[in-house]
Parts: structure tokens; C-alpha cells; sequence
């Protein structure tokens, strides 16, 4: 696997820190307990990472040097990856793998370069695409000028797509992308961490440099608990949700992710959340953790009444599945993934992206039946461990593999894309 930007092993909640992460993780993971040996290719940012580190039983992590040894926002690792691609291509040289499955456009640029001489197959997962970011963000796109062009190259010249949900299809194809090398494969969530069982909150008590801060109780006994969890940018739509509160008198916002609990009030973002929630005078009833601790999720998920996910654009989104299997409703926009996972009107409610009118709408219809939302809560845990164990998702992902290897060796040609941009 090819991540270059998005470790396994990175703490989560940061700006480029989040589902990716988790997904290949989880992939690799799954994938080794089905007999598979997976080795994650991911770029070095310290200089004190070990080059190669075990990441339990049959998946190693190869941190590549490719550029300075330091974080480096995702948006400027371009000129980097004809180093990353020529360190992938020495490596497979030697030993040559039989499948290279690379996540985001970048990853997949470095694997076709480094793969296509060799004829190994190359499977790619977008994660998330350069002509949906620009239509939702148009002008605070900080992507590079060349995203848009070497993507429509390259889902045209890998063996394989693997789609996340059945909207980023109808998006592949448009672009040019063969339908028949297109598999769809939703993301997973770890149904032994996100249960219905278990605390509502972890004991109160100061706050940890390691677990974060210690989970708020309720502001009061009558409120009922909204939850956020994510990277705190913008397009998340987080100020969508506290626009809606003047409108939910009953209703307090929770917001997990970001920054480093001690860093909160140098955080730009959260600067500016606060000071929209302090001009529509509900200041009081909006809270922020800063990052959360993976394995302390299930609990704070289980304390909330209702789980918020509003993002303006959204390619999977693992948070909904999380809140699913832990029995909590769900309010989603209705884009990406998110139509997929979110049932409306059974697992949970669909509301379009950046309109806080209909967030509130939405939210009120469940704050006022907690009956309905105990049902959404149920019938989203049972979708949950039906449908997306990481489990069944390994197995979708290896038969694609194998369907791919049935077609025998990849061409032997060095791919259409332009080196050195």
C-alpha cells in the first residue's frame, strides 16, 4: 500500500489527520489476519521515525524518505514525489509485490511510476477528489493547479478503481474512468472498539497529555447532547452546526478534534468558531476538546444524544459509522458517502450541506422524540455490524485484488504522466 501522506500511525484529529488514516490502517490490518503480508509505504515526517516499523502480525510500515523530514501540509508534497516514486521503484525492483494499492491521487502518481516498469498492478483509492473540492471550496482550494488534469490521467490509466461509495462513481466515470475497472468498497469501522456497550463517559478528573482532556458533563440536566468529531476545518461544516443553535434552545454542541487539548486557544479555527457561537450568543452551550484519543471515542460517542456530521462535501466519512455502531442517530448532509451509510429516516436524518435552517429542522424533529431516536440508534448499530466490519471490507478489497490478478500482468510501459511537476 502507498499512503503518502496519511499514516497509519499518526495521531488522529489533525488538519491532515483523520478517515484516511484510519482506513489504511484497518485495511492492512484486516487484510494480514486474511493471510495477506502488507507493507504500507508512507513518507518520513521526523527524523526520528524508524525506517521500518511492525504494526502487528503481517503489515509492516516503511517510512519514505521523500523531501525534508518534517511535516509538510499534504497540499505542497507534490514536487516530492518523483523522489517517493524512485524510492518505491528501487524497493520493488528487489522485491516485487503482487498487487500495489495506493490511497490518494499523489500516492497513486508515485505507484504508477514506480509499478508500471516492473508490470505490477496498481489499484487506486481516491479518498477523496480534486473536481468535487473544487466545485464545494472554489477559490479556498489550496490544492496544486496540477491535481485536477493528473487525476483525470490517472483513474484512466490504473488497473483498477476502487470506489468508496456509489456517488464517487457517477464522479470517476465523468472523468473518464472505464466503469468495468471501477469495484465499490465502502470504508469499515472496528466493531470491537465502537459497541453500544459500554461507559457514556470515562470518570471525570484533569486533563491527560496523552488521553486529552477530560470529558465535560452535561451543562444541564434538560439539554440534550450534540456531538462533532472530526478535523476541524471548515468545510467540515462545523459552524453550520452552531448557526443552527439560536434556533435549539435545548441543545448543546460537544466538538471533538483539532488540535492538541493545551494548543485549543491558539487554534485559529477554533478561534473562529467561538467568536461565530459568541455572535449568535450561544457561547455557552458549545464546548471543545481539542484531539481525543482514538480508543476514548466509543465513550464519548455513547454520551451524545445525537451525532452531527454536515460536512459541505464528504468522500466516505468514517465518523457516521462510528456513531452507528456505538447506537447513536445520526444528522448527515446528504453528499458522497454519507448518502450511502446514513439511511434517512432509519439510521438517521439527511439535511443539504451549509443550510443551518434545515441542520435545526432536523435536529428538533429528534430532540423531540427521544423515542425515534432511540429507534435510529438501534437500526443504525444493526446497518453498522452488518454491512461494514473491516472484516467484510478486506474481503470485498481481496476479491477485487484477485479479480485483478486474474487478468494477468499489468502493462509493461512507463505510465502517461508528467514527471517533475
Amino acid at each position: 500500500m502507498v499512503s503518502e501522506h496519511a499514516s497509519p500511525l499518526a495521531a488522529l484529529g489533525g488538519v491532515d489527520a483523520g478517515g484516511q488514516n484510519v482506513h489504511v490502517a484497518a485495511l492492512a490490518t484486516a487484510l494480514a489476519r486474511r493471510g495477506v503480508e502488507v507493507t504500507v509505504h508512507t513518507r518520513r515526517d521526523d527524523p526520528e521515525l524508524p525506517r521500518y516499523v511492525r504494526h502487528g502480525a503481517g503489515v509492516r510500515i516503511d517510512h519514505v524518505p521523500a523531501g525534508p523530514a518534517c511535516y509538510v501540509p499534504k497540499d505542497e508534497l507534490l514536487p516530492y514525489m518523483d523522489g517517493f516514486a524512485a524510492e518505491l521503484h528501487r524497493q520493488w525492483r528487489c522485491r516485487r509485490p503482487d498487487i500495489v494499492h495506493a490511497h490518494f491521487w499523489m500516492s497513486g502518481l508515485a505507484a504508477l511510476r514506480a509499478a508500471r516498469p516492473l508490470g505490477v498492478p496498481v489499484v487506486l483509492t481516491m479518498h477523496a477528489l480534486g473536481v468535487v473540492k473544487r466545485r464545494h471550496q472554489g477559490r479556498k482550494d489550496t490544492s496544486p493547479p496540477a491535481r485536477i488534469p493528473l487525476e483525470r490521467r490517472l483513474v484512466a490509466d490504473v488497473d483498477q478503481l476502487v470506489a468508496t461509495c456509489t456517488d464517487e462513481v457517477f464522479e470517476l466515470v465523468r472523468m473518464g474512468a472505464p466503469r468495468r475497472r471501477i469495484s465499490v468498497v465502502p470504508c469499515g469501522v472496528d466493531l470491537s472498539l465502537f459497541t453500544t456497550e459500554g461507559p457514556a463517559s470515562p470518570t471525570e478528573g484533569p486533563a491527560s497529555p496523552t488521553k486529552g482532556p477530560a470529558f465535560p458533563t452535561r451543562g444541564r440536566a434538560d439539554r440534550v447532547r450534540l456531538l462533532s468529531v472530526g478535523r476541524l476545518v471548515e468545510r467540515k461544516g462545523v459552524g453550520n452546526v452552531i448557526s443552527s443553535l439560536p434556533l435549539l434552545p435545548r441543545a448543546e454542541l460537544v466538538v471533538a478534534g483539532g488540535p492538541d487539548p493545551a494548543g485549543i486557544d491558539s487554534d485559529a479555527e477554533v478561534g473562529r468558531l467561538r467568536r461565530l457561537a459568541a455572535e449568535l450568543g450561544v457561547a455557552d452551550r458549545v464546548r471543545f476538546l481539542g484531539r481525543v484519543d482514538h480508543d476514548a471515542l466509543p465513550a464519548l460517542y455513547r454520551e451524545a444524544d445525537i451525532v452531527t456530521c454536515v460536512p459541505w462535501y464528504e468522500p466516505f466519512g468514517i465518523v457516521p459509522l462510528e456513531a452507528m455502531a456505538c447506537g447513536v442517530p445520526v444528522v448527515a448532509s446528504a453528499v458522497g458517502g454519507l448518502v450511502d451509510t446514513v439511511v434517512d429516516g432509519m439510521t438517521g436524518l439527511h439535511v443539504p450541506p451549509r443550510c443551518p435552517e434545515r441542520i435545526a429542522e432536523a435536529l428538533a424533529e429528534l430532540i423531540d422524540d427521544p423515542g425515534w431516536r432511540l429507534e435510529l440508534g438501534a437500526q443504525g448499530a444493526r446497518r453498522a455490524r452488518s454491512l461494514f466490519s473491516w472484516d467484510r471490507v478486506a474481503a470485498l478489497t481481496l476479491a477485487s485484488y484477485e479479480r485483478l490478478a486474474a487478468r494477468g500482468p499489468a502493462r509493461l510501459s512507463a505510465p502517461d504522466l508528467p514527471a517533475g511537476v
